[in-house]
């Protein structure tokens, strides 16, 4: 008798086991396919531009809000599609010589990721800018479709307040906050 409820327990863990395990994946990002974009506000102007993601891979548990990982960002890469402004933006602002990098690593989430279809959730991570950490809670929009998935969020970099050289010049003035809309686009894997 103890052989057979040895048995049935065991068939019942293994029946269940796979669905534990789809639980936890691995969202793999796309550098090509993904993208960061950005908006500056200014007198008399607006500069709107681009960034390239550089690699990202992202760890989560559907079954509680554990999640890991990073999306990096090379921070020479910015274009407004004037190389002046650009050289400009890279070199005395960002400081890419120094700082090659900008990084957002999720730390937890709120919210339910579906295992089809569109989710919004609340993620929050540290962000790195200029080698500095900050703190930072995004919404994010998540559809997934088979093992394709896309991650969307937009939020304000408060540049200047982080300590980030102000660009605006005697009668150029710009907005001391940034505008950032990230699509990231990858594959779903379970681990």
């Amino acid at each position: 008798m103890k052989m057979i409820a040895h048995s049935h327990f065991l068939a019942i863990t293994l029946l269940f086991a796979p669905a534990a395990f789809a639980q936890h994946q691995i969202f793999t990002v796309n550098p090509d396919a993904s993208q960061v974009s950005f908006a500056l506000a200014g007198s008399g102007h607006h500069v709107n531009g681009t960034f390239h993601v550089q690699s990202g891979s992202v760890d989560f548990d559907r079954s509680g809000p554990k999640i890991s990982g990073s999306v990096v960002v090379a921070s020479g890469s910015g274009n407004s599609g004037d190389n002046g402004r650009d050289r400009k933006m890279n070199s005395d602002v960002l400081d890419a010589a120094h700082f090659a990098e900008v990084t957002f690593a999720p730390q937890s989430y709120q919210g339910t990721i579906a295992p089809s279809g569109d989710s919004t959730i609340q993620v929050t991570g540290t962000f790195t800018l200029h080698g500095a950490s900050h703190d930072l809670t995004v919404p994010m929009q998540i559809h997934i479709d088979g093992n394709n998935c896309t991650a969307k969020t937009h939020f304000t970099v408060p540049y200047v307040k982080w300590g980030l050289k102000d660009p605006s010049i005697f009668i150029l003035k710009v907005a001391k906050d940034v505008e950032i809309d990230l699509s990231l686009v990858g594959q779903l894997s379970s681990n």
